[in-house]
């Protein structure tokens, strides 16, 4: 595969997990901050929103799943995407941590 393969699969990753915590959010009704927010990130964002902005992300991260050919049983593949999930949900467990703070 070309290394361009290798990126989606990471940033697969990434969206997908991204898009957890703002879908069930969105579906269960209520407000989290997302990138659209005042000030973005830090802010909350009406359920709707939060429900958009993670089917978007799964969109996104289902086109880069397939982009990167993560089917194919490519062991490099699947540890960048699984490496993707992990940096992602590190940042937001530690971004989101500090929402609580103020």
């Amino acid at each position: 595969m070309h290394w361009n393969n290798y990126l989606a699969c990471f940033f697969s990753g990434l969206f997908l997990a991204n898009a957890v915590p703002h879908y069930v959010k969105g579906v269960c009704g209520d407000k989290f901050p997302t990138p659209f927010a005042k000030p973005p990130g830090i802010g909350l964002s009406s359920a709707i929103v939060n429900t958009l902005w993670g089917l978007l992300n799964i969109v996104i991260g289902y086109v880069l799943f397939r982009a990167g050919k993560l089917a194919t049983g490519d062991t490099l593949a699947l540890s960048l995407f699984f490496v993707g999930i992990a940096v992602i949900s590190v940042q937001l467990s530690l971004h989101f941590t500090k929402k609580h703070a103020q």
